[in-house]
Order: C-alpha cells, then sequence, then structure tokens
C-alpha cells in the first residue's frame, strides 16, 4: 500500500487523497492543493495517516495545531494478518493458537475504544506466549514477528489513536478505506493481472 494520508476541512467535508513519492515537492504540491480549494491559515484541519514518519511530519508541517488520527483502516489490516498467521498456528498447535487467539481477539476492541494501554499489555500477553524459544513452532515465530512489529506500531502512534467507536458513533471520519480503495481500482487498471 502506498503511504499516504488524507486531509479533510471541517466546514465543507473536503477530502484529499496524498501519496508522498508523487513528487520532489510534496509540502508544496498538497499546501497549494488544499489552498486552491479553500483552505484557510487558521482552519482547522483533520489528517488520517497510515502512521508513517514521513507522512505524520509533513501533516505537522503543513498544520501543527490540526487534529492528526492513525487511519483505522491501516490498524485492521494489521490485525487481519495476524489473525490469519494465527490460523497456521492453530494448525500447528490447536491449544496454543487457541491461546494466541484468545489474548488477540481483544486487542482490536481495546484499540477500538481507544485503550492503547490495555491493547498494548494483550500484546505483551501474546509475546510471551509465543516466545520462539518456549514454542519452537515457525508459525509462532512468524506471528511474533508480526505482533512485534505491530506493538512498536501501536507505540509509535499511541497519541494519535483517538477513541474510535465514539467517533464513528457521532459520524467523524475514521478511516482512508475509500481512498485505498480508489487506488486498488486505479491500479488494477493501470496494470491489469498483477494485482
Amino acid at each position: 500500500m502506498p503511504s499516504g494520508s488524507e486531509a479533510q476541512d471541517i466546514p465543507s467535508e473536503k477530502r484529499f487523497g496524498f501519496v508522498q513519492s508523487y513528487d520532489t515537492k510534496p509540502r508544496r504540491r498538497l499546501w497549494e492543493l488544499m489552498k486552491s480549494q479553500g483552505m484557510q491559515e487558521n482552519q482547522q484541519v483533520l489528517f488520517l495517516s497510515d502512521g508513517g514518519d514521513s507522512v505524520r511530519n509533513l501533516q505537522a508541517f503543513l498544520h501543527p495545531s490540526s487534529e492528526h488520527v492513525l487511519d483505522w483502516f491501516h490498524i485492521t489490516m494489521r490485525l487481519i494478518v495476524m489473525r490469519q498467521q494465527n490460523k497456521a498456528f492453530i494448525e500447528e498447535n490447536a491449544s496454543a493458537g487457541s491461546n494466541a487467539a484468545n489474548t488477540l481477539e481483544p486487542v482490536k476492541h481495546f484499540l477500538w475504544h481507544g485503550n492503547v494501554d490495555a491493547a498494548l499489555e494483550c500484546l505483551e500477553s501474546l509475546l510471551l506466549d509465543l516466545d520462539p524459544r518456549r514454542s519452537g513452532s515457525p508459525a509462532a515465530a512468524k506471528l511474533q514477528r508480526s505482533a512485534t512489529e505491530f506493538d512498536t506500531y501501536i507505540r509509535n502512534n499511541r497519541k494519535f489513536i483517538p477513541n474510535y467507536g465514539e467517533r464513528y458513533r457521532q459520524g467523524e471520519t475514521i478511516s482512508t478505506a475509500f481512498v485505498e480503495s480508489t487506488i486498488n481500482q486505479v491500479v488494477s487498471k493501470r496494470v491489469p493481472g498483477e494485482l
């Protein structure tokens, strides 16, 4: 997936998708686009991003006082990968794989409700259970690598994780899934048969 972000201006709810590697001056390009669409200097802007440092730094440069939110889509995609990896672990060791599933399942719930500390506690517990020295399982080692990366991802982005459930109920944007879908459609039309 390309590293991207979305900017939404509050009054008219304009949305912009952004791929940082498109040109050599992404800051200027995004700033000019937003200005051409009527953005004011002091206007509050909501940025959703995949959590990458380069995109987050760009957002902070453009509007330091605006709201920055980690995109729910990117969180769920990582959780889906770990669930799939856990299925392979269950095939190798049903009991240990079921325990890992029971530990992994609440992580999504806690993150949806903005309870980052509880989610990180579950991940720590999962990582202890998946210690490759104890299990000796290739599937457990693969899941352990993904869980470690996810733990780091959540820790690095913790201040950008709101209560998604509350935002969703209030009709606020929590995801750029529609942007990702559009990108996939454009790419599949330009490069048929390669997705």
